[in-house]
C-alpha cells in the first residue's frame, strides 16, 4: 500500500527544493532522514517535515512499519506565486514573483524485505 504526504504552498522556489527531493528518491525512510538531517539547506528541512508526516501516516492510518518503507517518489511542483512590486529609478517599478512549492512524497513497502 502506498502512503502519500503533501506539503502545500511551501515558501521556497521549486527549483531549489527539487535538488533536495531528488537525493532521497529510492532510499529507505531512515536513510533518507539521515541524509536530510545533514543537508544544510532550507529545502532539506521542508522535505524532512513532509517525509516525517508520510511516515506518521503509514504508522497511524495504515498500521504499517515506517522503517520498512522506501521513498518511491519525491516530487516538487510549483505552487501559487506571490506577486510584488519593487520601486525602481525614475518612478517605474519592477515585478517580483515570490515562488511557492507543493512537496509530495510517496512511500511504498520495501520489496527486498518481503
Amino acid at each position: 500500500m502506498k502512503v502519500i504526504s503533501t506539503y502545500k504552498s511551501a515558501r521556497i522556489s521549486p527549483l531549489k527544493a527539487r535538488d533536495v527531493a531528488r537525493e532521497i528518491q529510492g532510499l529507505p525512510v531512515s536513510q533518507a532522514l539521515n541524509i536530510l538531517n545533514f543537508t544544510p539547506r532550507k529545502a532539506a528541512m521542508l522535505v524532512s517535515k513532509t517525509l516525517k508526516a508520510a511516515a506518521a501516516n503509514a504508522e497511524n492510518n495504515h498500521d504499517l512499519d515506517p522503517h520498512g518503507m522506501v521513498v518511491e517518489e519525491a516530487t516538487v511542483t510549483p505552487g501559487p506565486s506571490f506577486k510584488r512590486f519593487k520601486p525602481r529609478a525614475r518612478g517605474s517599478a519592477s515585478a517580483i514573483k515570490r515562488r511557492t512549492s507543493h512537496i509530495r512524497i510517496v512511500l511504498a513497502p520495501n520489496e527486498d524485505e518481503g
